[in-house]
C-alpha cells in the first residue's frame, strides 16, 4: 500500500486497473476493446491502461486520489483474450461503475469510454468493440421518439419491409425538380424519399423552397395512391436554433417525418429526439462520416457500439448496411447490427461480433436503412438476410429506371411484394429468388426492365470488418 502512494510512475496494473479476479456487477457498464500494444508493452498492461485512461488515472502517482473512493471509480480490466489469428491483438473487457457517468447523456459516455485513450503511446491501436449497457443505466435515456411498432402504426403498413429512394442527384436540382422526382418514386409504390446526408440549404436550393416542393409532392402522392407516404426532410444546420426552426417548419406543413446527419453531434441527436417525441414527427438518423472511425479493424469505434448509443438517443431509423450493395457490410455483422437495433434482449454472439447480452427492458426498437447500391434483382436477398423490419432503400435504383421514376419505383414494390408472398408460402426465398423474380417480371414490365438493367449487378469485394470467430465444419 506505501508503494501504491508513493510519489512517481507506477504501471497501470500495479494501481488497481489489471483486476483479473473481479466480479461484474450487474449495474456495471462493460466495454470490450480491441487492444494492440506496442513492442515491450505486455497486454495486462496494456488493458491496464486503457481502464485507467478512460476512467480516473493519470501517467503518475496523485495523492488527490485519497479523497475518493478511488477503488470504487476506477475502470477495471478484468480479462483479456487473444483475438484468434491476429497475433499481437488482445480483446481487453473493462469494467466501469455506474457512478462514472451522467445519466441520459450520450456525450458524457462517449467522452469517458473513447475521449482521450484513443492516442495513447504505448498501443499502436485501440478499437472500441462492443458495450453492455445495463438496464439501470438504459433507463436513463429516452429511447427512440417513436420506435417501430409505433410506425407501422402511424403508417398503417405491416408485414413488409418499407421502400424509399434518396432524392438523386442529391446537389444541384431546383426545389421545383427536386419535388418532381419526389412525386414520380411516391406515386410509383414507394413509401419514402429521402434527402441525402449532403442536402442542407445551399445557394441552388434553399431548405424552405425544397420543403414546400417536397410537401406538395407528398401530398399529392398521397391523394391518388390513398397511402400514408413521407419524404425525410434534413433539418441539419449549423446551429440548434437553425435545426429547430426547420424541424418547426416542416411539421407545421404536415410532414410526419425529419431527418438529421450523425455529423451533428450526439447531444444535437438527442436534443432533436426529444423534439420529435414532443411533437409527434418520426426522426431519421443518416449515419454520415461514421465509416471514418467504424471500418477500419484495428482501431476506431465498431458501428455496434454506434448503433446502442444512437438506440439510447432516441432516433427512430438508422442506416445499418445492406449486405448485398455498395457499401461496407459482411453479413454477420451487419445482421449483429440489426440485432442490436431491432430487439428486446440480445444474447452475446461472436459470430455476429457481440460480445456482450443486452438487455433492452422494453426500450422500443430502431428502424434499420438498408441503402447504398441496392435493386429489384436483389429482393430475395434484401428480404431473406435483414427481415420485414427495415427500409430498403433504392436510389439510383429507382430514379434510373429505363422507363422512368416512377417505373422503377413499381419494379421495386411489385418485386418485394411477389418475394414476401413467396416467403409467406413457405418458399426457400433465398435459394429460389431469382425465379421469383423471373416469374413476377412476366406481369410487370416495369420490373422486366429493372431486371434487364441491373440483375447482374453485384458488389463482391472482401469485407474489412469481419467477425473473429467464424464457423468451423463440423
Amino acid at each position: 500500500m506505501a508503494q501504491r502512494w508513493s510519489a512517481g510512475v507506477l504501471q497501470y496494473a500495479e494501481m488497481g486497473y489489471w483486476q483479473p479476479d473481479y466480479e461484474p456487477k450487474p449495474t456495471d457498464v462493460l466495454a470490450a476493446f480491441r487492444v494492440t500494444p506496442q513492442p515491450g508493452v505486455p497486454p495486462e498492461e496494456a488493458g491496464a491502461a486503457v481502464a485507467g485512461e478512460s476512467s480516473t488515472a493519470t501517467w503518475t502517482v496523485v495523492w488527490t486520489d485519497r479523497l475518493t473512493a478511488y477503488d470504487h471509480y476506477q475502470g477495471k480490466c478484468y480479462r483479456l483474450d487473444p483475438v484468434p489469428g491476429n497475433p499481437g491483438q488482445y480483446i481487453a473487457s473493462i469494467a466501469y461503475d455506474l457512478d462514472l457517468f451522467e445519466e441520459g447523456s450520450i456525450a458524457n459516455m462517449s467522452s469517458s469510454i473513447i475521449g482521450n485513450v484513443f492516442g495513447f503511446k504505448a498501443l499502436k491501436a485501440l478499437r472500441l468493440e462492443d458495450m453492455r449497457i445495463p438496464p439501470h443505466y438504459t433507463k436513463t435515456f429516452q429511447g427512440p421518439a417513436h420506435g417501430i411498432v409505433m410506425e407501422r402504426e402511424y403508417l398503417n403498413k405491416y408485414g413488409r419491409p418499407l421502400l424509399g429512394a434518396t432524392v438523386k442527384p442529391k446537389l444541384g436540382l431546383s426545389a421545383r425538380n427536386y419535388g418532381r422526382v419526389v412525386y414520380e418514386a411516391l406515386r410509383g409504390g414507394l413509401d419514402f424519399t429521402k434527402d441525402d446526408e449532403n442536402i442542407n440549404s445551399q445557394p441552388f436550393m434553399r431548405w424552405r423552397d425544397r420543403f414546400v416542393h417536397c410537401m406538395e409532392a407528398v401530398n399529392k402522392a398521397q391523394d391518388e395512391t390513398g397511402e400514408v407516404k413521407g419524404h425525410y426532410l434534413n433539418v441539419t444546420a449549423a446551429t440548434m436554433e437553425d435545426m429547430y426552426e426547420r424541424a418547426d417548419f416542416a411539421k407545421e406543413i404536415g410532414s410526419i417525418i425529419v431527418m438529421i446527419d450523425l455529423t451533428v453531434g450526439y447531444t444535437a441527436i438527442q436534443s432533436m429526439a426529444r423534439w420529435a417525441r414532443r411533437n409527434g414527427v418520426l426522426l431519421h438518423l443518416h449515419r454520415a462520416g461514421h465509416s471514418t472511425y467504424t471500418r477500419q479493424k484495428t482501431h476506431g469505434v465498431s458501428f455496434r457500439v454506434i448503433a446502442k448509443w444512437m438506440r439510447l438517443a432516441g432516433v427512430d431509423h438508422i442506416h445499418a448496411g445492406t449486405v448485398v450493395g455498395k457499401l461496407e457490410g459482411d453479413p454477420l455483422t451487419v445482421s449483429g447490427f440489426y440485432e442490436t437495433l431491432r430487439c428486446d434482449k440480445a444474447g452475446a454472439d461472436p459470430l455476429r461480433g457481440l460480445y456482450f447480452e443486452q438487455d433492452w427492458v422494453s426500450t422500443p426498437g430502431v428502424m434499420p436503412v438498408a441503402s447504398g447500391g441496392i435493386h429489384a434483382g436483389q429482393m430475395h436477398q434484401l428480404l431473406g438476410y435483414l427481415g420485414e423490419d427495415v427500409i430498403l432503400q433504392f436510389g439510383g435504383g429507382t430514379i434510373g429506371h429505363p422507363l422512368g421514376i416512377a417505373a422503377g419505383a413499381t419494379a421495386n414494390r411489385v418485386a418485394l411484394e411477389a418475394m414476401v408472398k413467396a416467403r409467406n408460402e413457405g418458399r426457400d426465398i433465398l435459394t429460389e429468388g431469382p425465379d421469383i423474380l423471373r416469374a413476377a417480371a412476366k406481369r410487370s414490365r416495369e420490373l422486366d426492365m429493372a431486371l434487364s438493367t441491373w440483375g447482374d449487378v453485384t458488389f463482391t469485394y472482401e469485407s474489412t470488418d469481419t467477425p473473429d470467430l467464424v464457423v468451423t465444419p463440423s
